[in-house]
């Protein structure tokens, strides 16, 4: 029999970190937990401990690196949100594990780091989003020179059925009720001002080595749609699944098949898919990501990947509208270009940057 994977969690208390230790507990002939991290749920930490008395455990995002080097582990999950992940999630990588990411801003600020680290996509750096690992389902043993372009779907958010005059009123907690998706905080208002979605943009630039012009997003509010890929003959290929990211979270850890305690598709069922277009009058934070990316100014995408992070915190604190988020990733991005020292940012410099662009936006100056 071959030996279980050996996996280390970061962000073990959260969402995703919840989620995969389902498909453990589901597959336990194959993966064993062997360090377990969380950044501030103790009591959390404390109670996954007692399931799993044999793993490492540690509190705190200075911790995190430790567990994401760990001698004992083999793959990997970053499932803790921001920036903070990026250099544990460098530290794992330059150890020789294999990464399993569910962490966007760590490709939005520093996705040529990881590219030049892992190529992309791949056994050692496996997406965890349910859109990006759709894609990789979709191109398994695909040649990328026959895909004309690839599509990301976006169910909308909490808000997208909210008249645009409404959208200044909106409160955290009308945000925070996502239609379809169970998720932390901070990805459910980025997924309500689909700045989420633009960021997958961006990962999908990096993991796949596709163009800009290449990525569309495609509105589908049932979330059954996952992806789709079309080739250069007209051909589209997707990936279709009930929305339980058990799925994607397990497609990961094992890198193949194997029955899964998500739900079973049902396609006996009578439903009706819709598509459309994405609407910039309602998400202007979309479109500030996607030219912000197009510019190719890697510092720029560092200070609104900050700026962004501020934003969630503040609107869920209610100090700002919700309609204010898109221009703190504006100022972030301008401030970010300006505090760039090279053409492609190292990780010192990249948390420089951040550093820079959180202080500058939290003086009173930039409060007010």
């Amino acid at each position: 029999m071959t030996a279980p994977i050996r996996l280390a969690i970061l962000g073990a208390t959260g969402s995703i970190g919840r989620q995969a230790l389902d498909v453990v507990r589901a597959q336990p002939e194959r993966l064993r937990v062997v360090a377990l991290g969380a950044n501030r749920n103790v009591d959390g930490l404390r109670e996954l401990a007692a399931e799993f008395p044999t793993a490492r455990t540690a509190i705190g995002p200075n911790a995190l690196t430790a567990l994401a080097t760990d001698p004992d582990a083999d793959l990997v999950l970053v499932a803790t949100p921001g920036v903070a992940a990026l250099r544990a999630t460098i530290a794992a990588l330059e150890a020789g594990k294999c990464v399993a990411l569910a962490n966007k801003e760590v490709l939005v600020a520093a996705g040529h780091l990881i590219r030049r680290l892992t190529g992309g996509a791949g056994e050692r750096l496996r997406p965890v989003d349910s859109e990006h690992n759709a894609l990789w389902q979709c191109l398994v043993g695909e040649d990328l020179d026959t895909v004309r372009r690839v599509a990301l779907t976006a169910s909308g958010g909490a808000l997208r059925d909210v008249p645009l005059e409404a959208l200044p009123g909106v409160t955290p907690q009308h945000a925070l009720h996502h239609p379809t998706w169970k998720m932390g905080q901070k990805v459910t208002i980025d997924s309500a001002t689909l700045v989420n979605k633009a960021y997958e943009v961006v990962e999908t630039h990096w993991l796949y080595g596709l163009d800009y012009e290449r990525i569309d997003v495609v509105y589908h509010p049932e979330s059954v749609v996952h992806a789709l890929v079309e080739y250069v003959d007209g051909s589209v290929k997707a990936q279709l699944a009930e929305p339980d990211m058990r799925l994607p979270i397990q497609y990961a850890l094992l890198w193949d098949r194997a029955p899964s305690p998500a739900p079973r598709f049902d396609w006996s069922a009578e439903r009706t898919l819709h598509f459309g277009e994405i609407d910039v009058r309602r998400y202007p934070c979309f479109a500030v990501v996607l030219e912000t990316a197009r510019s190719g100014d890697l510092g720029a995408m560092v200070g609104l990947s900050a700026a962004d992070e501020l934003a969630v915190e503040r609107f869920l604190r209610g100090e700002i509208p919700f309609t204010d988020i898109a221009d703190l990733l504006r100022r972030g991005a301008d401030l970010g270009a300006h505090a760039k020292q090279s053409r492609e940012p190292e990780l010192d410099e990249i948390i420089a940057i951040d550093a820079s662009v959180r202080a500058s936006l939290t003086t009173p100056a930039a409060v007010a």
